[in-house]
């Protein structure tokens, strides 16, 4: 076992894990290529966990066959190296030949499994021990798995180094550079083994074997694991963005909640609750985002021409986005104050942000956040200096709440 046994078991546990919370996730049809990857970091961490010495004698104890641990972790090998094979199918193919490809190479797997199993029971227990006999028996159950072993990792030596080339995600490519350059030092391990069964090398250069073993498997291991990293790290990026944008809206949504009760067609479950169970809040955004325009349609009655000039005038020094956010706001804290009095406007006027084009969702988004900027800012200033032309009228709700 070579030093770098036990961070080969990290990566492949980490991968488990990430691609387990992934597929527990998503709500959509189950990708076989995931599930089929995550097959593969938990069969790779369990040919890891057999092999250490600890493990290892009490496999052999439990099951009363000496050394029955190592065709078990050779199996669990095998069963990683037909699921990496198989996960390359379905990038590389389109499903239905991905799908019966998965499936030859599932049946070869079977068939290594079998004839390890049948081969190791064959071979003198005292002589196994050694790891250096030339017995036909020996001869061949190394012979399978090291030619099982070494066709699985020259398909993937391969076939990752041409997928390289066509895929247009610079990170993806190089993931798969990673994966290909991984599967190709993994063949040293099989060459040393078979020159020294072939009696062709000492039994020093088997330390060398196993470092080539682990590190092939730690690269392909870290190749397979970067798409899934950056999938998580935007996954886990876009559920803070989402709670942190709806804790932003607050103070608007509450303000114009409290004109205007009628908008609030779903209760919103509490924001708290749902960040500490780590879920989505992204219904609850959308509908706080419609919330906030339907509050603000109830209020148009109520916006007048000159609280809309004054504005302007005040905000002339900002960027057109940004001037026409920070009027928006205004327009609101004197429509509100307007409808508590109910005075509604002789000539009512548009909001200012009707000349910022919002095309798509995220535009809309950003403009509704610098209009809760400003918004919340102009409400703390009015708090500050009760003189103020926004201050609020008595039993108006507090504005700069969170």
């Amino acid at each position: 076992m070579s030093a770098l046994h036990p961070y080969c078991l990290a990566i492949s546990s980490l991968g488990f894990v990430l691609l387990l919370w992934g597929l527990k996730s998503n709500k959509t049809k189950t990708n076989p290529a995931l599930l089929l990857l995550a097959l593969t970091y938990l069969a790779s961490a369990v040919s890891f966990i057999i092999e250490m010495p600890p493990i290892w004698s009490r496999i052999d104890s439990t099951f009363g066959v000496a050394n029955i641990a190592v065709p078990l972790s050779m199996s669990w090998v095998v069963l990683v190296c037909t699921c990496q094979t198989s996960v390359i199918a379905y990038w590389a193919y389109a499903p239905g030949r991905a799908r019966r490809a998965a499936k030859w190479f599932f049946a070869a797997g079977a068939v290594v499994i079998a004839g390890l199993m049948v081969t190791f029971f064959q071979i003198p227990i005292d002589d196994f021990s050694t790891y250096q006999v030339r017995e036909w028996s020996y001869a061949s159950y190394l012979s399978i798995y090291i030619t099982a072993y070494t066709a699985a990792q020259a398909y993937l030596t391969i076939q990752c180094w041409k997928l390289a080339r066509r895929v247009g995600v610079p990170w993806v490519a190089w993931s798969l550079r990673i994966i290909s350059v991984g599967a190709l030092i993994t063949i040293g391990q099989s060459i040393i083994r078979s020159a020294n069964l072939l009696g062709m090398a000492d039994v020093k250069w088997l330390d060398l074997a196993w470092l080539c073993g682990d590190l092939g498997a730690l690269l392909t291991s870290v190749g397979y694991l970067l798409p899934t990293l950056v999938d998580r790290a935007r996954e886990t990026y876009t559920w803070a963005n989402e709670h942190y944008t709806y804790q932003r809206l607050g103070p608007l949504w509450e303000a114009l909640r409290a004109a205007s009760p009628e908008i609030t067609a779903v209760e919103a479950p509490p924001q708290r609750s749902t960040f500490l169970r780590l879920r989505s809040i992204n219904f609850a955004l959308y509908r706080r985002s419609t919330e906030i325009r339907d509050g603000m349609i109830e209020l148009r009655p109520y916006l007048g021409a000159s609280a809309r000039g004054s504005a302007e005038t005040r905000h002339a020094q900002l960027p057109a986005a940004e001037c026409a956010a920070a009027v928006t706001a205004e327009q609101i804290h004197h429509a509100l104050r307007a409808h508590q009095e109910g005075h509604p406007a002789t000539t009512p006027v548009e909001y200012a942000d009707a000349r910022v084009p919002a095309d798509t969702a995220a535009q809309e988004m950003r403009l509704l956040l610098r209009i809760a900027a400003h918004f919340k800012s102009q409400a703390a200033a009015a708090a500050a200096a009760p003189g103020s032309s926004l201050a609020p009228a008595a039993g108006w709700p507090a504005l700069d709440r969170t």
